[in-house]
């Protein structure tokens, strides 16, 4: 007889105990849309769920993590190259910038000439004032100012105002300059800035006594006794005051240096040993800048002026380090 089955089935062997079928493991929520067999959280079952629970699905499947809540990278706007910038920092195109500058300089002109025009209610008696004193001469003894074209007195008369013009327009600059740079600077440098519009006002008055009381009364001192036995003095009203008020003018600016030092190393732009150490570079641009704006030929005027400036940031260094700022 065959050994064959008479259905013609081939003979199996013992039955072999078969592996039960493999339950499906939900992907790691990263690869979940990689992985073509996982559809998503929707074929997950209630145990799954709560092994994944950050799993995040739109009702179709899984869209990726829940978000992180921190930022991968600094806020652009507050920290960049670990460099932090003020709150109210914001880019602006050039010619914005450029138009908001022209225009606070025109309120500051617009300053100088409301200064200006009140100073010429009292402009003939300042003149007079002002003549009377800054010669060497005992009262009485002070000669007549000369006119030479029809219009000179009356420029004189608005060049005397224009100092009470500048003595308004100097605190009005600083503060148009604090609101021109005020989104660029930290909460304390705005209170720096803002406390230096009152020092401004009292450091240029006394930039104006000082030249009044010591500097003109030298001047004049100086050119009568150059003159005095060569030619008979006749002083023009006109070329006297350009003098006078050219100076007095400058040095109400050239008495900011000590406000301006003080502001530049309280924002950090400066220290006081790297101003120390470049300090001959400084007295050369006082030279250069005396010697521009203080017309006088004889040069005593603008040595005068260099001199101050010089003991202004010499002066200004000396209380910084007496006082301990580095």
């Amino acid at each position: 007889m065959s050994d064959e089955p008479a259905d013609g089935r081939d003979v199996e062997g013992p039955d072999e105990p078969q592996d039960a079928p493999d339950e499906r493991q939900p992907a790691p929520a990263d690869a979940a849309g990689s992985d073509p067999e996982f559809d998503g959280a929707d074929h997950l079952t209630e145990a799954e769920r709560e092994d994944f629970p950050d799993l995040e699905t739109d009702g179709e499947g899984v869209v990726g993590d829940r978000p992180n809540p921190e930022p991968t990278y600094p806020d652009p706007d507050d920290d960049i190259g670990g460099i932090s910038t003020p709150p109210d920092d914001e880019e602006m195109p050039l010619a914005d910038h450029i138009e908001e500058m022209v225009l606070r300089l025109a309120v500051v002109l617009l300053f100088g000439a409301g200064g200006t025009a009140i100073g010429l209610l009292w402009a003939s008696d300042a003149i007079q004032f002002v003549w009377d004193n800054v010669f060497p001469y005992a009262d009485g003894e002070v000669p007549p100012p000369h006119v030479y074209h029809p219009l000179e007195l009356w420029l004189t008369r608005i060049k005397i105002s224009s100092l009470l013009g500048i003595m308004i327009a100097l605190p009005a600059f600083v503060y148009e300059c604090y609101l021109f740079m005020r989104p660029g600077l930290y909460p304390n440098e705005r209170k720096y800035y803002l406390a230096a519009v009152p020092t401004s006002v009292v450091l240029a008055a006394i930039g104006m006594v000082f030249s009044y009381i010591l500097v003109l009364p030298v001047l004049f001192r100086y050119f009568t006794y150059y003159a005095e036995g060569s030619a008979e003095i006749a002083y023009a009203l006109g070329e006297t005051f350009n003098l006078i008020i050219t100076l007095t003018g400058f040095l109400a600016v050239v008495f900011q240096i000590p406000l301006f030092i003080m502001l530049a190393i309280m924002m950090g732009v400066t220290t006081r040993r790297w101003l120390a150490q470049k300090r001959l570079y400084f007295w050369a641009a006082f030279a250069g800048l005396a010697f521009m704006f203080a017309f006088d030929p004889t040069g005593m005027a603008p040595v005068i002026v260099a001199v101050t400036m010089i003991l202004l940031f010499e002066g200004t260094l000396l209380v910084l380090k007496w006082v301990g700022v580095d």
